[in-house]
C-alpha cells in the first residue's frame, strides 16, 4: 500500500475510533457524567469525553498509518502519554489550589509541590523522550544523536502543551492541529498527518456545536502528535527552528492573552468563529 493508502487507512481508522469510543463513553460515563461535566466559556455544561476519544483515536490511527514500525510505535506512544497524563490532571486537579501555567506548575516543582499539572509535565516529557529515542534510530555520533533526541522530544512534549493553550474556545485547537498538519500530507509524515485529521474530522461537530471539549486529554494528545509529525519528518535545521517557535510561544502565553490576539485581528477572528454559535 503507497502513502495515500496508508495516509487514507490512518485517517479511517482515527476517526472511526474517535466515534466509537465517544459514543461507548456516552453511554456510560466511567464514574458518572457529572465527573465529566465542566462549564465553558458561556457559563454552560460540557463534556470532556471527546478527550478520550481523541486520543484513542489517535493512536488507533498511528498505529494504523505507514512510516515503519518504530515510527507508528513511537507515535502512538507519544498520543498516549499526552492523552493519559492530561486526563489525570482533567479529573484529579485540585481546583481549590489550582496552579496555572507552565511557570506556574515548574515553580510548584522547584518547591517541592507535585501537583497535577507537575506530574502532567514530568510524565508528558518522559513519555515524550521515550518516543523521540524509539522513533529515530541511531545514525550519527552518540552526541549528535542524543541531542536529536532531546531536541525532538522537547518538540513533542513543548506542542502537546502549547495545543492545549488553545483549547479555549470550541473548535480552535481542532482547526489549528489541522492547519498545521495539512502541509505534511506531502512528507513522509502524511499517514500521521491523516490521523490528525481523521480524529479532528470526527470530534468536530460536537466541539463546535458545544456539547463537547478536548480538554487536556485531548489536546496534549493532539498536540503531541503533531510535534511527532515535525519529528519525523523535518531536517534538523527545521525541527531547531519548531522547537524555538514553540517555546517562544509558550514564553508568549505567559504574558499575553491568545484569545485576545484573536479577537483583535479580523482574519483570525472569523476563522476561529467558523462553525460557532454566536457569541
Amino acid at each position: 500500500m503507497g502513502r495515500a493508502g496508508t495516509t487514507v487507512l490512518a485517517a479511517t481508522v482515527s476517526a472511526a475510533a474517535t466515534v466509537a469510543v465517544r459514543r461507548g463513553l456516552g453511554g456510560r460515563p466511567p464514574g458518572g457524567a457529572a465527573r465529566w461535566t465542566r462549564t465553558n466559556h458561556r457559563g454552560e455544561p460540557i463534556s470532556l469525553l471527546e478527550g478520550p476519544a481523541v486520543a484513542a483515536g489517535l493512536v488507533a490511527g498511528a498505529l494504523a498509518g505507514g512510516g515503519g514500525r518504530r515510527a507508528r510505535t513511537a507515535t502512538a506512544l507519544a498520543a498516549a502519554g499526552g492523552g493519559a497524563f492530561g486526563l489525570v490532571d482533567d479529573l484529579a486537579e485540585d481546583t481549590t489550589t489550582r496552579t496555572k501555567g507552565l511557570r506556574g506548575h515548574l515553580g510548584a516543582l522547584a518547591r517541592g509541590e507535585l501537583t497535577t499539572g507537575g506530574l502532567k509535565v514530568l510524565g508528558i516529557g518522559a513519555t515524550s523522550l521515550v518516543a523521540a529515542a524509539l522513533a529515530r534510530p541511531r545514525r550519527a555520533s552518540l552526541a549528535v544523536h542524543l541531542m536529536d533526541v532531546a531536541v525532538d522530544g522537547a518538540l513533542v512534549a513543548g506542542t502537546a502543551n502549547l495545543l492545549n493553550l488553545l483549547d479555549l474556545r470550541p473548535g480552535r485547537a481542532l482547526k489549528s492541529a489541522a492547519a498545521v498538519s495539512a502541509p505534511f500530507l506531502a512528507s513522509s509524515a502524511a499517514p500521521t498527518t491523516g490521523s490528525v485529521l481523521g480524529a479532528a474530522a470526527a470530534a468536530a461537530p460536537g466541539d463546535l456545536g458545544e456539547r463537547d471539549m478536548l480538554g487536556d486529554c485531548g489536546a496534549n494528545a493532539l498536540g503531541a502528535v503533531l510535534g511527532s509529525q515535525v519529528a519525523l519528518a523535518a531536517p534538523r535545521p527545521v525541527r531547531w527552528l519548531a522547537l524555538a517557535g514553540v517555546v517562544g510561544l509558550t514564553l508568549a502565553s505567559e504574558k499575553v492573552s491568545f484569545s485576545r490576539v484573536i479577537e483583535g485581528n479580523d482574519v483570525l477572528r472569523r476563522v476561529d468563529a467558523w462553525g460557532r454559535r454566536p457569541a
